[in-house]
């Protein structure tokens, strides 16, 4: 990819990639990753192709409130085409059950 601004095919592939890592990041306490979870909320590109992820934690007191988020970023940002990655923790909406994946609430047993 050279320095032009990203054609749609570019940034949905992109878009998968960084995804993709989401998906392997899990919440210590519970079984299901990140994405799936629902605590993306958006993922931006600027146009460097540097990464802007809008998230929540399942709780304002999560135990990973630190931590979880400094991942993201670091596993975001060793994507090849990613310079930089950068984390926004909100807690509007505030997170609920709801905001998973069929497939997570399958697997915590909510359907």
């Amino acid at each position: 990819m050279n320095e032009r601004d990203m054609d749609f095919q570019e940034k949905q592939i992109l878009e998968q990639k960084v995804i993709s890592v989401l998906k392997s990041i899990y919440d210590p306490e519970i079984p299901v990753d990140i994405y799936e979870l629902g605590l993306i909320y958006e993922i931006n590109f600027g146009e460097d192709r540097g990464v802007a992820i809008t998230m929540t934690l399942t709780s304002p007191n999560c135990p990973v409130a630190e931590s979880l988020p400094r991942e993201v970023e670091e596993k975001v940002a060793s994507i090849e085409e990613v310079p930089s990655a950068q984390v926004e923790i909100v807690f509007e909406p505030p997170w609920n059950k709801d905001m998973m994946s069929e497939e997570a609430q399958l697997e915590l047993g909510f359907m």
